[in-house]
């Protein structure tokens, strides 16, 4: 089959390998789609993330979709829970398997993930698509996941205000998840005037560029109250900064952004006075199912986030193309 891994930074090869063998309990699937994420361009452009460097050869891709080709579900079409928990530790037991600390995740560390043409992954992982969700829809599952859980741990209630701090993929879902909640207002900003567009097509109040003036256009559209929930989706400090200026004394700051340095700062006086609570938001956890009734219902759409599509062959454009940050959703279709 055909694998591609990452040796360095920039340095992606196209690799002829042995199709892998299923282990017991797992299945072995023929990659379909691939959704290129930060974390995949973070590996790309700087051979690491959150501080942990490449080890060895790594094949990226968490975000995907498969045919189950071996086993009792061969044939059929599945969305991919990239994260495998021990299951067994205190933290798997209380009902956070995203905070396992063993947890193996699909193109993460010493665990390949699924810009290959075949991948065994646990049956236990896989969840059917129905005919009306998409390849290219259960790829965005995983994105769509981790909004539902940012949401969770601030749960946006009918009429509040709420903003959103970085309009890519995550930030735009946490848009469209804040208004079906019932928020009456949406405040969003971004670098790129195309995400801010996408923003308003998605149901957010108002946008705004991000040069740090949108703290007070933000301020004085919440008559200086502030918003009830912040959401920062850019990985990036200014947008955290942002989210602290903006939220309401009492209110919730989600740090969703993974930043490029393994750290993050802001003005501790502004957040302490406030008394804001801050959650970080770790990937996800139990939301395929949830996930998948949202799209096959049609509240979520997930196929306009989705702007560049490339053949498995064309992988440097697709992750060159991330880098750069030009459009919204990248996506390699290997079949």
């Amino acid at each position: 089959m055909k694998t591609l891994r990452l040796f360095g930074a920039h340095d992606l090869r196209l690799l002829d390998e042995p199709a892998p063998t299923p282990a017991a309990g797992e299945a072995l699937l023929k990659v379909a789609s691939v959704g290129i994420c930060g974390s995949d361009t973070h590996w790309f452009s700087e051979g690491n993330i959150g501080g942990v460097p490449l080890t060895q050869p790594l094949v990226l891709g968490h975000e995907f979709t498969a045919v189950v080709a071996s086993g009792d579900q061969r044939g059929k079409r599945v969305a991919v829970d990239p994260a495998i928990p021990c299951g067994r530790c205190e933290f798997c037991e209380e009902g956070n398997p995203n905070l396992c600390p063993s947890v193996l995740f699909a193109g993460t560390g010493t665990v390949d993930g699924a810009l290959a043409e075949y991948i065994s992954w646990p049956a236990r992982n896989l969840f059917p698509l129905p005919d009306s969700v998409s390849n290219i829809d259960g790829a965005l599952l995983e994105p769509l996941g981790v909004a539902m859980h940012a949401l969770s741990l601030a749960p946006v209630r009918p009429g509040m205000s709420v903003g959103v701090y970085g309009c890519g993929p995550i930030g735009l879902l946490i848009v469209q998840l804040a208004r079906l909640s019932g928020a009456i207002h949406i405040f969003a900003s971004d670098l790129r005037e195309e995400r801010l567009q996408a923003a308003l097509d998605t149901g957010a109040s108002e946008v705004f560029m991000a040069d740090d003036r949108e703290r007070d256009k933000v301020r004085a559209a919440t008559r200086n109250r502030g918003v009830d929930v912040a959401f920062e989706a850019a990985g990036a400090d200014g947008a955290v900064e942002t989210a602290m200026v903006t939220c309401k004394p009492g209110g919730r700051v989600v740090i969703v952004g993974i930043p490029s340095e393994d750290r993050t700062t802001f003005t501790a006086s502004v957040a302490r006075k406030k008394g804001l609570t801050i959650m970080m938001c770790r990937r996800m956890k139990h939301t395929y199912p949830r996930s998948i009734e949202l799209v096959a219902s049609g509240r979520v759409n997930l196929k306009n986030l989705v702007t560049n599509f490339f053949p498995f062959a064309e992988y440097q454009n697709a992750f060159l193309t991330a880098e750069k940050r030009d459009g919204i959703k990248i996506v390699v279709e290997l079949s």
